[in-house]
């Protein structure tokens, strides 16, 4: 009798995530720290340095760095609601934020406040055209799930889902000028090329990448 082969599965943010060994071999969950919520610049500051960079160094990002800004780009801010940072239409919730390093994808949890494993590997250089991407410590990549979406017609799912991720893009863009970090949201992207890399499903629709790091 040939051996057959169990394994257990989890769900985050309503996707299946498989255990090590299928596609995020190497990867393990990296458990974000709490938000440092009085940090940085305030506000009427960030807004008036905020600016778009190309030029980024290899240096990484703390962990408390990555953590604060997945949380202002949308977290969770209202644990009671489950609420977050960034308005989506109808509260539908509907952009994901996938996390590109060296280490491989990972896609942000905001409810357990963790980055979960997609695939080990270096995408980054599929994340967009131009060379800093592949240099840049991290990527992020806002992934629509119009499935999620419950009474709006077609156009109207692509209209908001992009008004979404502008939301999104728009909070990290506020805190990297709050927080010394140089930043630049992008479109330029083979997108079915990367959407096959990270093993999207049908339903999802890869709207823009948002590249983050420390300037040369």
């Amino acid at each position: 009798m040939k051996a057959k082969l169990f394994f257990s599965i989890f769900i985050v943010a309503g996707y299946l995530i498989l255990p090590a060994g299928v596609h995020a071999q190497e990867l393990k969950a990296v458990k974000l720290l709490a938000a440092q919520e009085q940090s940085g610049k305030p506000l009427m500051q960030a807004l008036k340095e905020r600016k778009s960079s190309r030029e980024f160094s290899a240096r990484e990002l703390p962990l408390q760095m990555l953590s604060d800004m997945l949380w202002a780009a949308c977290g969770i801010n209202r644990p009671d609601s489950g609420h977050h940072t960034a308005p989506t239409a109808e509260n539908s919730q509907e952009i994901d934020i996938y996390v590109a390093n060296k280490d491989g994808l990972y896609l942000f949890d905001a409810k357990n406040n963790l980055l979960a494993p997609v695939s080990s590997g270096d995408i980054r250089g599929l994340t967009g055209e131009q060379a800093f991407v592949k240099e840049a410590p991290v990527n992020l990549i806002y992934v629509a799930d119009l499935s999620r979406f419950r009474s709006f017609s077609p156009e109207d799912k692509d209209l908001y889902a992009a008004a979404d991720t502008g939301f999104i893009s728009q909070n990290v863009y506020l805190f990297c000028a709050s927080s010394g970090l140089s930043t630049v949201v992008r479109g330029w992207i083979n997108k079915p090329a990367l959407a096959k890399a990270m093993n999207l499903k049908p339903g999802q629709k890869i709207i823009l990448a948002q590249t983050v790091g420390y300037g040369k």
